[in-house]
């Protein structure tokens, strides 16, 4: 089969690998119908994370089940199914309070790289949820989507105890911080602050939802959130970056027992603990537990309440995945999707 592979920082190439098979009898192989590049996949791209020789790139995906092992009971040969980055059981005492993608067996499929043909899909039953039939193809962006961005700026709104009445503010305004907005409305709030300098980013916010439009960064940005809310700060934020900027941009911007839902894979980030002390701000946050709130999500897009697909604004033939990496790289596309 057809896969990408990342060979070094901004070398990414598409070449032949071995197709996947059942290793284990709780195992599925999967046919993509549709997978994508992830804002995290950009942080080896960039080289702010090694690159240990040829690696498999991709953990988002949709498809159709074509084969599994002998001890797999909910999904079945010719079902679409969506799944989430973590592959996991369901069943461990951490998957049952609601955090999967902490499973003691947990799994991370960006190891096994969806961004191909075909995709191994390892404890199937606790991992992949089946759509109601077969989704029309203008459907398939927006399932892909609740693989892992849209499920994960949900986690962050929930997170951030966003609710009926409250000021959201949004940190970042790639596909999660505007999947956040799209869950922030879903949820009830009253004002939405969407944080951006980018008119096709800003537009998309307001079409999800966003009340508010804050252009400033840093301190002046916190400054602006406040003078939307009283002076007070945000009751809920979602920071959806990962730098150190963005997380202390989260927490100032956030009102003395306000939550922060951080999702932003962080990287160098080290908090002041004095300031956090007096701050009175609660952080909760990590690698989203998608498979949680999967079954809601797909049926609200089936449903078409909701259409998260949006934020693909480029999509291209697996073939130029390097193309969808350069564009996200340099900011010229909010999400590239991959059609194999």
């Amino acid at each position: 089969m057809r896969g990408v592979v990342l060979h070094a920082p901004g070398d990414v190439r598409v070449e032949e690998r071995e197709d996947p098979r059942i290793v284990a009898p709780t195992d599925a192989v999967i046919r993509l119908a549709a997978t994508c590049v992830c804002g995290s996949d950009l942080w080896p791209y960039r080289g702010i994370e090694e690159v240990r020789g040829p690696s498999p790139m991709g953990h988002e995906y949709v498809g159709v089940v074509e084969e599994v092992g002998g001890e797999v009971r909910t999904v079945r040969p010719g079902q679409f199914v969506v799944g989430s980055f973590f592959a996991s059981d369901n069943t461990c005492e951490i998957c049952r309070a609601g955090y999967q993608s902490s499973c003691v067996h947990r799994v991370p499929v960006g190891g096994l790289g969806s961004q191909a043909e075909l995709l191994r899909v390892p404890l199937a039953d606790g991992t992949l949820v089946a759509t109601p039939g077969m989704p029309s193809d203008d459907l398939v962006p927006s399932l892909l989507a609740a693989s892992d961005v849209l499920g994960t700026g949900w986690f962050a709104a929930v997170a951030a105890e966003v609710g009926p009445g409250k000021a959201v503010a949004v940190v970042g305004d790639g596909a999660v911080g505007l999947l956040g907005v799209l869950a922030a409305r879903e949820l009830g709030a009253e004002r939405i602050i969407a944080m951006s300098r980018h008119e096709s980013r800003q537009e998309l916010a307001l079409d999800y939802g966003a009340t508010d439009v804050v252009t400033e960064r840093g301190e002046e940005g916190v400054a602006r959130v406040k003078d939307l809310t009283d002076g007070l700060g945000a009751h809920s934020v979602i920071e959806a970056v990962g730098t150190q900027e963005s997380m202390m941009q989260a927490i100032r911007s956030t009102r003395p027992g306000g939550h922060v839902g951080f999702v932003g894979v962080a990287h160098d980030v080290a908090l002041p603990g004095l300031e956090l002390f007096f701050s009175h701000v609660h952080l909760h946050g990590g690698p989203a537990p998608v498979r949680r709130f999967l079954p809601e999500l797909i049926d609200l897009i089936v449903d078409r309440r909701i259409d998260p697909g949006k934020v693909f604004d480029l999509t291209l033939p697996l073939d130029e995945a390097a193309e969808g990496y350069r564009a996200m790289d340099e900011r010229r596309a909010i999400k590239a999707l991959l059609r194999p």
